[in-house]
């Protein structure tokens, strides 16, 4: 069965450049390259191929392809994470820092992401590209299945915008996602929650409704300790008789 644009499929990769792993779907791989996340789920992700949900070379290299296929696709710069613009490169005095920066460090400045790759003195050389902008990527690839039920279309376009397994109900075109208490102050939901509603609809016609149901349940009352007083002991018997000889 050949891979078409439109269809969601389990896919599972591992990107790489100059043989540096950078990203992988498969726990051992990212445990033998250092990259573990004890927080990531590993396994297959579901992608809708034409969805803008990994890197154009990637997406493209997919359509045609049969499931169950493994391949090798070299990614150019444009179709990955760009070129390398110089015109990112920026010059920050080192005492704007919160903590004296070294080459390495991660910053947020004006909802830009940067890392810090040189320091000179008393200033910090800050590159706001991405990362792998500029790169030639290579990824191996295995198509594992076509994902045809539409409850696992949705659960899948959920984890990967984000990061979260969540239960999910269809009847009769009405969508009920049971959310977890508390996700409104999750900020990659609240970020992804209107990204994941658009292509719900956009790309599974089945959707007609969607609801998105956030429930609480009154905690346990808690019980307080109930302690047993100990009985007193009876106070010893003082033989006063000495005592009171003395005082005749």
């Amino acid at each position: 069965m050949a891979v078409n644009e439109g269809d969601f499929i389990k896919l599972r990769f591992t990107g790489s450049y100059d043989d540096v792993v950078f990203d992988t779907t498969e726990e051992e791989k990212a445990k033998e390259e250092g990259l573990y996340n004890e927080k990531k789920t590993y396994g297959p992700i579901i992608v809708r191929v034409g969805g803008n949900h990994i890197i154009p070379g990637l997406d493209e290299a997919l359509q045609g392809k049969e499931v169950g296929e493994t391949g090798t696709v070299e990614v150019p710069p444009e179709k990955g994470y760009g070129a390398h613009d110089e015109s990112l490169l920026k010059s920050a005095p080192v005492k704007n820092f919160a903590q004296k920066p070294t080459i390495g460090t991660r910053i947020s400045s004006d909802g830009q992401e940067g890392t810090v790759v040189n320091v000179v003195g008393k200033r910090a050389l800050i590159d706001f590209n991405h990362p792998l902008a500029g790169r030639t990527l290579t990824y191996e690839y295995t198509i594992d299945a076509v994902v045809e039920d539409t409850v696992e279309k949705v659960k899948g376009l959920i984890e990967l915008y984000t990061g979260r397994n969540m239960d999910v109900e269809l009847n009769e075109g009405v969508l009920t996602v049971i959310l977890p208490p508390g996700i409104n102050y999750d900020q990659r939901w609240m970020m992804a929650r209107g990204m994941l509603i658009h292509q719900t609809f956009e790309f599974i016609p089945e959707v007609k409704e969607i609801i998105l149901k956030e429930t609480y349940t009154r905690p346990a009352p808690v019980e307080e300790p109930v302690f047993e007083a100990e009985e007193a002991e009876a106070p010893a018997e003082v033989d006063t008789s000495a005592a009171e000889e003395k005082t005749e």
